[in-house]
């Protein structure tokens, strides 16, 4: 096998015992994991390339590219790090989440390999159309709206991508049938509870897209005369945002997961972490509104309804998820004596393993920084201070970056240990790179907030410190937020490309061990006559007075902001 990196040792039926998990594993299950993570790490290498002249052009003391070259390289940014390097990896983390952790073989794993190959078709026709871009085409960035036309292979691979996505899933759901058919009979484990979620989540988002480019290359092709924008834009939002939300549903299934597994957490509630994960079915893609909130055409009363209170419903799940899971370590490492004082379950905790830090700062990292604004622009009001400044894009990276990235970094060290049994290279850079990336992303993502809260920065001009083209306003005094956010990009690309170094130089000349090193204290299999909820979980409680400490006084300065912004009346 090609570097020795499909090579387990499997016994006659298939299957192998991971030592770290416990889990029987078959080899179906595990090669098309790594295939799928692969592919993601590919997109993520592309995708870094071109966050990398998107930043140098936005920090206009470099100024890299001129206007056509910058939304080209925007555009390629945003598919390959928000759609390709996403999806493919949520495939992997359903194949984990289903068949593995059920112990069961892929089923359908033609219908898998060709899921695999129609992605991978789908995304080098999205990056050829886009990189060819000409007039009278645009490129799309990642809304793509219309009627502004980009090139008929663009929503050709986007068709094409989105087609091999669901035929990608359908072993996933095979596997739930025949657990339900032949299995024990007793509930889906959580983890696979939660995957089940983000698959329903993602065939609702993935069936819109299906819906909103056949429509527009129907367009494009000339075989309708024109096309309704307001209904495109309506259309659009149920994928433009709804694989946001697989992301993040799938973001908590591996914060479950991972934190049980490196860390010993114990799951506090099933019910109450499983009906969380039902609200996310049924009201999560609701939020897909916040993006119309602006819209002539949406009423009024429609925009409340599906941004705030049917919204709020995911907010709840959210915050449900936000004391759940610290609550679950803070239970399982006091069970197992490791949970002296208020904090003590968390400060000798693990730290040196990236698997464990990277999923820790992605759930410390969502939630303040990426939760509180999604909730916060999500207002009706408060939304005008946000939607068409950079303020929005520090939101989404305040999610998918630093929330599902890095979440799915961990993932990826946590595989390349326990899948491809390699030990990580440059084993201090690999335990510091979390840090790295989390704090230089953190600081570079807060300045995009700030510069568009405070200074208004439009997110879709090529220049705007130091003129506005066509206008006598300046935003000059943004300038010095310009600067740090510049510094701190380049840092943050610097700190991903360590990710990527790492990883590949881990599956390349890592040295082949068994990962017991990654077993938590007592291991996954830790048993204790103690229940777990007789311990106490206090440190949990005063850490989420303190998350809503800071969403009161994030909502507070925002309505501030609001209200600087004109006078009303005489």
């Amino acid at each position: 096998m090609i570097f020795g990196l499909f090579d387990n040792d499997y016994d006659d039926g298939g299957f192998r015992t991971c030592n770290v998990t416990g889990m029987d594993i078959h080899r179906t299950v595990e090669n098309h994991v790594k295939v799928f993570g692969l592919t993601a790490v590919v997109a993520l290498i592309v995708g870094g390339f071109f966050a990398l002249t998107v930043a140098m052009t936005r920090w206009e003391l470099v100024g890299l590219l001129d206007a056509d070259a910058f939304y080209i390289h925007l555009s390629l940014h945003a598919w390959n790090l928000l759609i390709f390097w996403m999806v493919f990896m949520e495939i992997a983390i359903l194949y984990v989440g289903g068949p593995m952790v059920l112990g069961r073989r892929l089923p359908l794993t033609k219908a898998a390999k060709a899921g695999w190959g129609t992605m991978v078709t789908g995304a080098l026709v999205i990056n050829y159309a886009i990189w060819t871009t000409s007039p009278p085409d645009q490129a799309p960035l990642l809304t793509s709206y219309a009627p502004m036309p980009s090139s008929p292979y663009f929503y050709a691979g986007a068709i094409i991508f989105l087609v091999g996505a669901v035929v990608a899933a359908l072993p996933f759901f095979v596997a739930l049938w025949q657990e339900k058919k032949w299995g024990s009979g007793g509930s889906l484990p959580l983890v696979t509870f939660g995957a089940f979620a983000t698959a329903i989540i993602a065939v609702e988002a993935l069936v819109g897209g299906l819906a909103v480019f056949i429509y527009a290359l129907l367009w494009r092709v000339e075989i309708i005369d024109s096309i309704d924008a307001a209904l495109y834009r309506q259309v659009f939002w149920i994928v433009g945002h709804g694989t946001q939300q697989i992301n993040l549903v799938a973001m908590v299934t591996v914060w479950y997961f991972l934190t049980h597994v490196v860390g010993g957490a114990e799951v506090v509630s099933e019910k109450v972490s499983r009906t969380a994960f039902v609200l996310y079915v049924f009201f999560i893609n609701m939020g897909a509104a916040h993006h119309l909130l602006s819209d002539p055409v949406v009423s009024t009363g429609w925009r409340i309804w599906n941004a705030s209170y049917a919204f709020y419903g995911a907010t709840l799940a959210s915050l449900i998820h936000a004391f759940a899971i610290p609550a679950g370590i803070e239970a399982g490492r006091r069970r197992r004596g490791k949970g002296g004082g208020l904090f003590g379950w968390l400060t000798n905790a693990p730290w040196k393993n990236p698997v464990f830090s990277a999923t820790i700062f992605s759930i410390i990292l969502f939630g303040f920084v990426g939760g509180i604004t999604g909730v916060v622009m999500g207002q009706l009001q408060l939304n005008m201070t946000w939607v068409r400044t950079m303020a929005t894009v520090g939101h989404f990276h305040g999610t998918v970056v630093l929330g599902t990235t890095v979440a799915f970094m961990g993932l990826v060290y946590f595989i390349i240990r326990t899948m491809f049994m390699r030990e990580l290279a440059f084993g201090r850079l690999a335990s510091a790179q979390p840090y790295l990336y989390a704090g230089t992303m953190g600081v570079a993502t807060l300045m995009l907030m700030y510069i568009g809260l405070l200074y208004s920065v439009p997110r879709r001009i090529h220049t705007v410190v130091r003129d506005i083209p066509g206008s006598d306003f300046s935003l000059t005094a943004a300038e010095p937020l310009m600067i740090i956010f510049g510094i701190f990009a380049l840092l943050a690309i610097v700190s991903g490309a360590l990710f990527l170094l790492v990883a590949l130089a881990s599956l390349l000349i890592g040295e082949r061990r068994v990962p017991a090193d990654i077993v938590p204290d007592g291991g996954v299999d830790f048993e204790s006559d103690e229940p777990v909820h007789k311990f106490e979980m206090r440190g949990t409680f005063v850490i989420t007075l303190i998350f809503m400490g800071v969403f009161v006084l994030a909502y507070i300065a925002n309505w501030y902001l609001l209200s600087q912004l004109w006078s009303i009346g005489p």
